[in-house]
């Protein structure tokens, strides 16, 4: 499939906690589920769940609500989802800032248990942490590399169906 066409097929985005991985599936109209794009992640060091303050990367089905950064510098940072004019590195040890950086995919809960995902900022992002990349460590959040956030970015439209288990 040429990659003009491909780009233009509805996808959808597991999130497998386990593994520590995120998979991009195609699902061309008629035809079965293709895996387009398998990247590492990082999800909560402090475990899983949707309760309000907890730093749980919440499971079950989510869509994307918002897109943030579209066109952005790679290591831009956000703040409250608007850019601060900083740029940072893509990995930054010595820094003890937890930043949200690049893209940002704004997740909502679509089922009860996770319904309020939206009110507590959960997000697929870049960070400025990638040598953590691979081992649950975010607050909460889904967390990628940078290249790879904006790939991403690139081929789930608001409305993309999200599916963390």
């Amino acid at each position: 499939m040429k990659e003009d066409a491909q780009s233009k097929i509805p996808v959808e985005i597991r999130v497998d906690v386990a593994s520590q991985q995120l998979t991009l599936l195609g699902r061309p109209p008629g035809g079965e589920p293709e895996v387009l794009a398998r990247y590492p992640v990082s999800t909560s060091g402090f475990g899983l769940g949707s309760e309000e303050g907890s730093n749980r990367t919440p499971l079950g089905a989510f869509a994307v609500a918002e897109r943030i950064g579209e066109g952005a510098a790679p290591g831009t940072v956000f703040s409250s989802r608007m850019p601060t004019g900083e740029v940072t590195p893509f990995a930054s040890p010595g820094d003890p800032r937890d930043l949200v950086v690049t893209r940002i995919l704004w997740l909502t809960g679509l089922e009860p248990h996770n319904a309020n995902t939206l009110a507590r900022y959960i997000y697929i992002h870049g960070t400025n942490h990638e040598e953590t990349i691979g081992t649950p460590c975010s607050h909460g959040c889904v967390r990628m590399r940078n290249p790879d956030v904006i790939a991403l970015f690139d081929r789930a439209p608001v409305g993309t169906p999200v599916f963390i288990a």
